[in-house]
């Protein structure tokens, strides 16, 4: 079957598919509770608070007015936002994970540099991030680098500083 006149006379490229948005159930059950929370809670309080404030007179000077419509504005955003990441959500269970003795979505490895520094990082998606408590995407340097790999395997990976030296010590899939 031809493609349609339009999306030949535009030049438009075929969509891509859509990428898979591999998530822990933990991360699962954050992104959802954040979009029932702005859904069923906190929309409808703006909204309300909106009508209050359009209720008041003149819009264009009205600072809650404008405040509210902003605030709206960045809830229906980040609702869009967390709709189309859970609409490809795939979930995987790192508990369930049969090969134990390599690096997987949701594993949690500890590394050592040359140095002796010891690190634990834990293989999670974009969205659950958290640098603080070594959580570290899948898709960035050292996550890509990490996967894939076993106990006592070498990987070098380009660090802000440089390229740096890291052995796997122990992968654990909690």
């Amino acid at each position: 079957m031809a493609k349609s006149a339009r999306s030949e006379d535009a030049g438009e490229k075929p969509a891509r598919p859509a990428e898979k948005n591999y998530i822990t159930p933990a991360g699962y059950r954050r992104l959802t509770d954040e979009f029932d929370f702005l859904r069923a809670k906190k929309r409808p309080e703006v909204v309300s608070a909106l009508a209050d404030a359009a209720a008041e007179g003149d819009r264009s000077e009205n600072a809650e007015y404008i405040y509210r419509k902003r605030q709206l504005r960045q809830i229906d955003s980040r609702l869009r936002f967390l709709s189309k990441r859970l609409d490809h959500v795939a979930i995987v269970d790192p508990r369930e994970q049969k090969r134990r003795d390599r690096v997987f979505f949701g594993a949690t490895v500890t590394v050592e540099d040359d140095a002796g520094e010891v690190c634990t990082y834990r293989i999670v998606c974009v969205d659950e991030i958290d640098g603080t408590s070594g959580d570290i995407s899948w898709r960035s340097p050292l996550g890509r680098a990490l996967l894939g790999k076993g106990p006592g395997d070498t990987v070098v990976v380009h660090w802000h500083a440089g390229l740096r030296e890291l052995t796997i010590a122990t992968i654990d899939h909690l």
